[in-house]
């Protein structure tokens, strides 16, 4: 029997180590190996020394020596203090709903081991270590996707901490199992926790720290294909180009507006758009002549969600946390990721704008008295429906976009005997966002297969010239589906043309028509 190699991402994290959302990308796709340098080796032992020198001293110091939430009041007896680590980690498993995708949950391992090496949980050693090992050896705890409020990920990350004990389920080899079983498919025994290590494992952000980056990332390839469906959009309809001078960019340079010009500008060089007196008109309807506004904005607001997120993913955002310079352990906020929440709720209304466009353009690229196309795109006339059926799914998906946009980072129910009485719900503007996303997809999709039908229709009395953007991408769609010629079966056409577009290949395909234009999407 053959056995599978499987190729490890390696990590090495120093002291000066600023991770990205490209790094927690690269980690969620499979066993990851991190090393450290010995700097952050040494960085850990101190900060667990602290914890040790207070376990049998008379200060009270939250979640080792005291109860949690509305228990913290409750003292604990040294000698208690190793076996109410288990308890708390039995007590807190309480998420609840469907288990987080394998990536998402390998991602939020990822991310809790490199948060703990900052030092500021003071975990045990060997717990670390045992956590390192998982990620290698690809033991996956299985995260439930609902439970964390945004103040922490407590119940939810607890699901770690479960799995490490011999407890919980996690994937394995593509299944979940039991903890206890993955963790012997993989040689590994579970651990005994030590002082505060439960709660060093569960009381952080991790998990919404990873459904955040690969999130990020999905609306990263978003934002790129809408661009050059945008400018096929603008080739079809006939734009005037000018629209996107420079010097028009410049007089008001909202954040990303410049950026946006540019990529729409070069998108549309050579272009047949260019030539003298091709431009139909002064001033077209704002959904093509607001590209660069609008997509600007949207650039904007990925740029603030990407930094809110980095932030985090770079952390000690423990409670308590452990100083090690000082020797002191300080209960502190710093889980509570106002700025997560509050940047993926804007981001989902700047999406709204986005798609809203898309799905304007989509319309008037069949309205022949706006575009000086053929009524509905399509060439044979008279009664055919040509693509004005589409109009429904367009509007129904509007609607969806636009119902996702609603924000989730509104607070919600006091609890923990009303000590926990602000919540961002930051994991569930993620999700959110999510749901958003691929409704978002399909828009733009759809008003791809249009603007290539568009392109076609203009080009039907001669040969015309597309910008560079324009020709790759409609041979893209067309190598995908034929051009429309007699009524047929639209929906399909979309759904197929979808499929393909959104795949990995054809989104590095599309990144690959803008290398070297510089912009908040670049890739490399």
């Amino acid at each position: 029997m053959t056995k599978t190699i499987r190729t490890m991402t390696p990590f090495l994290l120093s002291d000066d180590t600023l991770l990205t959302i490209e790094d927690v990308v690269r980690a969620s796709g499979g066993p990851a190996k991190i090393d450290f340098t010995p700097g952050v080796t040494e960085r850990m032992r101190r900060s667990r020394a602290v914890v040790d020198a207070h376990v049998h001293g008379d200060i009270p110091v939250y979640g080792l020596n005291t109860g949690l939430g509305g228990n913290v009041g409750h003292r604990i007896r040294p000698d208690e203090i190793e076996d109410f680590q288990e308890q708390m980690v039995r007590g807190r498993i309480a998420g609840v709903g469907e288990p987080l995708p394998l990536e998402t949950c390998r991602a939020a391992l990822f991310c809790r081991i490199v948060a703990l090496a900052k030092g500021g949980a003071g975990i045990s050693p060997h717990v670390h270590a045992q956590m390192v090992e998982m990620l290698a050896r690809d033991v996956v705890p299985a995260i439930p996707s609902r439970g964390s409020l945004g103040t922490g990920d407590l119940v939810i990350l607890m699901s770690i901490a479960a799995v490490l004990i011999g407890r919980g389920s996690a994937y394995s080899h593509g299944l979940i199992v039991s903890g206890s079983e993955a963790l012997a498919a993989a040689g590994l025994e579970p651990v005994k926790l030590g002082a505060k290590d439960g709660l060093a494992i569960g009381n952080a952000s991790s998990a919404t720290v990873a459904m955040a980056a690969l999130s990020l990332d999905a609306v990263r390839t978003i934002l790129s294909v809408h661009v050059a469906a945008a400018t096929l959009a603008c080739e079809g309809y006939g734009v005037n180009p000018r629209i996107f001078d420079p010097r028009l960019a410049e007089a008001r340079p909202a954040r990303g507006q410049v950026a946006a010009a540019l990529l729409f500008r070069f998108g549309l060089e050579g272009s047949d758009l260019h030539a003298p007196g091709a431009a139909r008109l002064v001033q077209d309807a704002i959904s093509f002549r607001a590209l660069s506004q609008v997509t600007g904005s949207t650039f904007a607001a990925y740029q603030t969600a990407r930094a809110a997120v980095e932030i985090e993913l770079n952390a000690a955002a423990d409670n308590p946390l452990v100083m090690a310079e000082s020797g002191e352990i300080h209960s502190s906020a710093n889980f509570h990721t106002p700025a997560i929440a509050l940047a993926f709720d804007a981001l989902a209304i700047a999406m709204t704008h986005m798609a809203t466009g898309s799905a304007n353009r989509s319309i008037k690229l069949m309205t022949g008295r706006l575009s000086g196309l053929p009524n509905y795109l399509s060439p044979v006339g008279g009664a055919s429906a040509g693509f004005v059926p589409m109009q429904k799914a367009i509007s129904a998906l509007q609607a969806e976009v636009r119902l996702k946009a609603a924000p989730a980072s509104l607070d919600g129910l006091a609890v923990s005997d009303t000590v926990e009485d602000l919540a961002p719900q930051s994991a569930l503007t993620v999700r959110k966002l999510d749901e958003q996303n691929e409704v978002t997809r399909w828009l733009i999709s759809i008003e791809a297969m249009l603007a290539a039908q568009a392109c076609d229709l203009r080009a039907a009395d001669g040969t015309r010239k597309l910008g560079p953007v324009g020709t790759a991408f409609k041979a893209i769609t067309r190598s995908v589906i034929p051009a429309l010629d007699i009524d047929r079966e639209t929906g399909p056409d979309a759904e197929a043309l979808h499929d393909a577009l959104w795949r990995a290949e054809t989104v590095a395909r599309i990144d690959a028509l803008f290398a070297g234009v510089p912009s908040p999407i670049s890739v490399g």
